[in-house]
């Protein structure tokens, strides 16, 4: 099982205040975001993660994603100061035939969106409206749940056809 989330920010007080996030301490915050993945995810799933894990040092992120359930693969953000040059900044797959473009900013058009492919990012923390088969998977648009490929299919069933989406006769 595929699963996707982005946005955790652990270990940054400031992400409490600026998303309005109900959390009174970065502990209370951290614990709960992994308490929700591990409910969730299980050791043999893949938990993609759209950036903005931590602001920290990758030894600080080595001991959150130490805590995980599942095989974690990590896109850069605009807050992962611990990621070296080896991480990426967007990941595709299809996935039981569908083309899903991952990243941490939202786009406009991506890889495939003229035959419906999804697109799914962070970085808005809920506060971006999607245009067509788009989605923000960040923590503060899920309840601090990752979003799994099931739920996806549910939620991109509700959403209208990519707008450059190619007519076929």
């Amino acid at each position: 099982m595929y699963f996707f989330t982005a946005d955790e920010h652990y270990g940054h007080f400031n992400a409490i205040r600026h998303s309005n996030r109900p959390f009174n301490t970065i502990e209370e915050m951290d614990d709960k975001i992994i308490a929700n993945h591990n409910e969730v995810v299980k050791d043999n799933d893949f938990v993609i993660h759209l950036g903005d894990f931590t602001l920290k040092d990758k030894f600080s992120a080595m001991a959150y994603i130490n805590r995980l359930n599942g095989s974690n693969i990590f896109l850069r953000g605009s807050h992962d100061k611990w990621m070296d040059k080896t991480y990426h900044e967007i990941w595709e797959k299809t996935i039981n035939g569908q083309k899903i473009v991952a990243c941490h900013y939202a786009m406009r058009v991506w890889a495939a969106s003229h035959y419906n492919s999804w697109h799914i990012y962070g970085h808005s923390h809920g506060r971006l409206k999607s245009e067509g088969k788009s989605y923000d998977v960040g923590v503060d648009n899920n309840n601090f749940y990752p979003v799994s490929f099931d739920q996806l299919k549910e939620i991109m069933a509700c959403k209208p056809d990519n707008i450059n989406l190619l007519k076929r006769n």
